[in-house]
């Protein structure tokens, strides 16, 4: 039999002192009602009318051990304690299950039966509009992480040494399927993948931490654990069992979200999701750093699903499998990239860069607009350029350069994939380039951008009487400029008047990695370098 020991009324709910609603629970007589078991690898849950009672199995796995009837206890305890905090009216307490003598034997977690039509991924599924649903739950769990629990050791799960860690740990558990049920070269370079951006963003991450965006969040952020109800959401099953798998950045948090619509075939759902959140919570991270904590969490699921494919549960490979395409593609979109656009003045190279630019997502810095800030100068006014104040003189076009690439690792580091807009006549500056992507452990392309006298000319000289004109180049400085411009072996040369389309093509495959030449009509005549 149950007893109920110490079970008082569910908590008021947070900010008021009326007792919360009982919920939307399914209405006597509703199908939704009937009695049903549902079972997961560590518990069972009975469906009573309008309750739910969960069982801890007595099992015990690599990440938690629920053998003895005491831990059973404080599983459940900490269960409703955490699950209050998104859900205090869903979470009623902790029963005892008594023997005939009257001594606990067991224990369940007592709760309020939500109608299984309004969970979210069953809104999905029949493909209802979620947005304003999408909306409230990032309200909610935008106030959520701005109370939740901060610490030292809550920080301390999101350095990048950690996160590397956490990374391994997870291709720890997922390598043994390589081969059997995930592909083992898929595997292989999500690993590396994920190492990558990790090794790289370690200032992004401390900056993270330092604006406190790390907390002990949900940890488990299914959309099957969402229920839409009319006055709000209400958010179950935090992951409890391990408080260091909650820790995290409210990112990582929401990406779980994201990473589950997405995988039920609703991408632009996860994507207004994200949108939502980042706006409500007033977030600033980096599109990348969203991506890696996407493929993070599907590779968890891989796992997760893979091990349940090895104990034969119906579907689990496929799903597993689909999972590690997710975090591949994710891990491929989020590639923190420096691209190198040079070339004389003329030649298309900011055209050419700013299009690049638009198709990476990425951060334009252009030399010549840095040349006059340093100076003092609005970048559309024109600066001395010879003698010795002069802005081209070789120590301002050094200084020039250097803040630059300095600029460019700044923003690498924290995320932000970089096109620089220069000459880069100087193979110093190349070299330096170079050292700049492999430090930030990115993916370099240089492009040098060409084009006939005769286009050249017409281009300056037409550009000189457009307004936001920012270069100082005349044409007759464009053309000695072309004429004697050094060797640059490592570069995908881009003849810029070719057909837009031929163009436009190479474009994309750099951005891409796809290069090509034989298959861009000449357009490229040496591959571009990557690190």
């Amino acid at each position: 039999m149950l007893s109920v020991p110490g079970l008082g009324p569910p908590a008021a709910r947070p900010g008021t002192d009326e007792p919360p609603s009982p919920g939307a629970t399914p209405a006597t007589g509703d199908a939704a009602a009937a009695a049903a078991i549902a079972e997961t690898h560590s518990g069972v849950v009975f469906f009573l009318g309008d309750r739910a009672y969960k069982l801890k199995k007595r099992v015990a796995f690599g990440f938690l051990d629920f053998t003895t009837v005491e831990a059973r206890r404080r599983a459940c305890q900490r269960e409703v304690v955490l699950n209050r905090r998104l859900a205090p009216d869903v979470y009623l307490g902790v029963l005892d299950v008594v023997g005939p003598d009257g001594t606990p034997c067991d224990h369940l977690v007592a709760m309020r039966r939500l109608p299984a039509a309004r969970r979210l991924s069953t809104l999905v599924a029949t493909g209802s509009d979620v947005d304003a649903e999408l909306r409230r739950l990032a309200r909610v769990m935008a106030d959520f992480h701005s109370r939740a629990g901060r610490s030292r050791e809550v920080d301390a799960s999101s350095t990048g040494p950690a996160l590397l860690e956490r990374w391994d740990a997870t291709l720890r558990e997922a390598m043994p399927l390589a081969g059997r049920v995930l592909e083992r070269a898929r595997l292989e370079h999500v690993a590396t993948l994920g190492r990558r951006y990790l090794a790289g963003r370690f200032e992004l991450l401390a900056e993270r931490i330092a604006g406190g965006r790390i907390c002990d969040g949900h940890g488990d952020l299914l959309a099957e654990d969402v229920f839409c109800l009319d006055d709000g959401p209400r958010v179950l099953d935090c992951l409890e069992f391990d408080d260091q798998l909650r820790y995290g950045d409210v990112v990582a948090d929401v990406a779980f979200c994201a990473m589950d619509l997405e995988h039920l075939g609703a991408p632009d759902a996860a994507a207004a999701f994200l949108a939502h959140y980042r706006e409500l919570s007033g977030d600033t991270w980096p599109d990348s750093l969203a991506d890696f904590y996407v493929a993070s969490r599907a590779l968890v699921r891989a796992t997760v699903k893979g091990l349940r494919a090895d104990q034969g549960e119906d579907g689990a490979a496929d799903q597993a499998r689909r999972h590690l395409a997710q975090a591949e593609s994710h891990l491929e979109r989020g590639r923190v990239r420096l691209v190198v656009v040079g070339g004389a003045p003329g030649t298309g190279k900011s055209t050419v860069a700013a299009e690049l630019a638009d198709a990476l997502g990425a951060v334009v810095l252009r030399s010549d607009e840095l040349r006059k800030q340093r100076a003092g100068l609005d970048i559309v006014e024109p600066g001395p350029v010879g003698g010795e104040g002069g802005l081209y003189r070789s120590s301002v076009t050094d200084s020039t350069y250097s803040q630059l690439l300095d600029e460019a690792r700044s923003c690498l580091t924290r995320g932000l994939s970089v096109v620089l807009d220069a000459t880069f006549r100087d193979p110093r500056w190349r070299a330096r380039a170079r050292t700049v992507a492999a430090t930030a452990v990115v993916d370099l392309d240089e492009v040098r951008c060409t084009a006939p006298p005769g286009v050249v000319a017409l281009r300056v000289a037409r550009r000189a009487s457009e307004p936001g004109n920012v270069s100082d180049a005349t044409d007759a400085v464009a053309l000695q400029l072309a004429a004697s411009e050094p060797p640059w072996p490592s570069a995908t040369t881009l003849d810029t008047s070719r057909r837009p389309e031929e163009v436009v093509a190479v474009v994309r495959a750099i951005t891409t990695g796809t290069v090509v030449p034989r298959q861009l009509g000449g357009v490229v005549t040496a591959s571009g370098a990557r690190s």
